[in-house]
């Protein structure tokens, strides 16, 4: 789901604006498979970023557009997305009615669950049983704020690109994921990206999105207690936090720490419980630059009792020679989820 679009085009651009890095996803649709062309990811200067709030636009900007300079990468077929508090993801039921007939109602049936001015919104959903005979049908409901939108929109034009299409993160990674971890699609999964600053839950039932949440943890607040309360320099704690370099006791302060990711999902799980008869989570999926913490995978998969993988947005897909090679190739798959999962959107 997009909320909105223009077309197709056989070469596609992810962009994925983070708090720490800039990430850039080139997939070529021509074949019969799509082929990843073209991987790069590029820090950003300190606090440009805080809290999903671009302080520093110009900067963001002018990063943006080094990088598609520098690598030479199309400026016509760019595939962004918006997340966070002034997203709305929900599921509704509704009376059953074609895709136009729902189009003509759904701003009446969102105020009943939008907490927000529908004046100030873009709106899209989603019908997720089509095929269904009941009088009732299940809708997936997205509501964007329109400033969110228009202050995306400014920032790409500032760095001289255009948007073909806005997507919402959560489906852009639930797009990757299906791609290369079809089997996520069956019961009950869990997609956790773990950024910069913030993690977000994204949690399917046979697919569909049912619930997406974000928690204050990231890299960046793990960097923060380590310099704090282990007196590192913010060079150490970095290295610390890609694995390297890391004893017994910085595991187990790492291990409680991540703790707060686990209760997290916890959380965001419980009401499956109580609305659905024995659902219980499957398995989770981890992404995002996060995924290095040292003993994140492990806590989890203890705390949650489930299959716990990091997930590769290359599992399935085919890389052009020397389309991966701009950066660490041990860091970049995990974090290149969103972007990967704009650029295939783009031609969906």
């Amino acid at each position: 789901m997009a909320l909105f679009g223009f077309g197709r085009k056989k070469r596609s651009v992810g962009l994925d604006i983070g708090s720490g890095y800039i990430k850039v996803a080139v997939v070529n649709h021509s074949g019969s498979l799509p082929v990843v062309e073209r991987l790069t990811a590029h820090p950003l200067g300190a606090d440009a970023i805080v809290e999903g709030e671009i302080m520093d636009p110009g900067l963001v900007a002018s990063t943006i557009d080094s990088v598609f300079e520098e690598q030479g990468i199309d400026r016509g077929s760019v595939a962004v997305s918006v997340g966070g508090r002034d997203v709305i993801i929900k599921p509704i039921q509704m009376d059953r009615m074609s895709k136009q007939d729902a189009r003509e109602v759904i701003h009446w049936e969102a105020e009943q669950h939008v907490p927000f001015d529908m004046d100030d919104v873009q709106l899209d959903f989603e019908i997720t049983d089509p095929e269904g005979e009941g009088l009732q049908m299940g809708v997936l409901l997205v509501a964007a704020k329109r400033e969110l939108i228009e202050n995306k929109l400014s920032l790409l034009e500032e760095a001289q690109l255009s948007a073909r299409i806005i997507d919402v993160d959560a489906f852009a990674l639930h797009n990757a994921l299906e791609v290369n971890y079809p089997e996520a699609m069956n019961g009950i999964a869990g997609l956790i990206n773990i950024g910069h600053e913030t993690t977000t839950v994204n949690i399917l039932d046979e697919g569909v999105p049912v619930l997406t949440r974000d928690i204050s943890f990231g890299t960046r607040r793990l960097s923060i207690d380590l310099q704090r309360e282990r007196a590192m320099s913010a060079e150490e704690a970095e290295v610390v936090l890609r694995g390297e370099n890391t004893d017994d006791r910085l595991q187990a302060f790492l291990y409680e720490r991540v703790q707060e990711v686990g209760r997290g999902i916890e959380r965001a799980t419980a009401f499956l419980e109580t609305q659905e008869l024995g659902a219980k989570l499957g398995r989770i999926y981890l992404c995002g630059g996060g995924v290095r913490i040292p003993s994140l995978t492990e806590a989890l998969a203890e705390r949650l009792g489930v299959e716990t993988i990091v997930a590769n947005p290359l599992e399935q897909l085919q890389v052009k020679p020397g389309g991966d090679e701009v950066v660490d190739a041990d860091l970049l798959p995990p974090m290149m989820m969103l972007s990967l999962g704009l650029a295939l959107r783009v031609a969906a």
